[in-house]
């Protein structure tokens, strides 16, 4: 089993929805979004900070006190041996959720229909159009996968929801739009605004003030009634 833990909240009533969960930071990521949190885990791979042994032992003695498992990253997605992890952590009886940036679909599809996810989070960056600039990824970005995961969350096989770290620089109104019409019918869509810290990829980017946020989520509810906001 190959999956690289660089990190492990071993509390969170946020992260996973109706859910008391720990959450779990896997590294490496093929996007290199510029308001990324979480530039370790991006840039520097490689070091392994949790054993899995170390992890399992957390996870037995927390039965019965924890409800599920956030698998987050980097993008969980590269991890060669992420199949096996997540069927042990099912094999304690833990609820899986999944976060993912949606460039691995036939990975994602399978490991749902394996019965090995019971939730998927899904990050949009941002509209087709502005897509590669937002994941920070060169010009020959192929936007396909993502598009190919989207159709397929749409079609509700597992549950789901999409969301989008709104930032200055990268969105505008007709992003929100086209954002919207993307995901049309989804029962979930989250607006969070970028907050600045120390350890994004690229410093010196912006959020939205919370008015602001609420013009853009007014944007998004003719195709997205269910949009909400996040953190604001």
């Amino acid at each position: 089993m190959k999956v690289n833990i660089q990190g492990l909240q071993k509390l969170t009533l946020l992260d996973y929805p109706g859910k008391v969960a720990c959450t779990v930071f896997t590294g490496g990521c093929n996007f290199r979004c510029p308001f990324c949190h979480n530039r370790d885990l991006v840039l520097s791979p490689d070091s392994q900070e949790i054993s899995a042994d170390d992890f399992f032992a957390f996870l037995k003695k927390r039965t019965g006190i924890l409800d599920g498992v956030c698998i987050t990253g980097g993008e969980p997605l590269l991890c060669p041996g992420l199949e096996d992890f997540l069927s042990r952590i099912r094999a304690l009886g833990y609820q899986i959720k999944l976060d993912t940036n949606g460039s691995f679909p036939d990975r994602l599809q399978s490991l749902a229909e394996k019965g090995l996810i019971d939730y998927i989070a899904m990050d949009i960056k941002n509209s087709p159009k502005r897509y590669r600039e937002t994941a920070g990824l060169p010009e020959n970005f192929d936007l396909g996968p993502v598009l190919h995961s989207i159709s397929w969350l749409l079609q509700n096989s597992v549950p789901y929801e999409f969301r989008t770290t709104v930032v200055r620089e990268f969105h505008r109104p007709e992003d929100m739009i086209a954002i919207g019409q993307l995901i049309q019918g989804a029962p979930r869509y989250y607006l969070q605004s970028f907050v600045a810290a120390d350890t994004v990829i690229c410093p010196g980017l912006h959020g939205l003030s919370s008015e602001e946020m609420e013009a853009y989520r007014q944007l998004v509810l003719p195709y997205v009634p269910g949009a909400q906001l996040r953190g604001v």
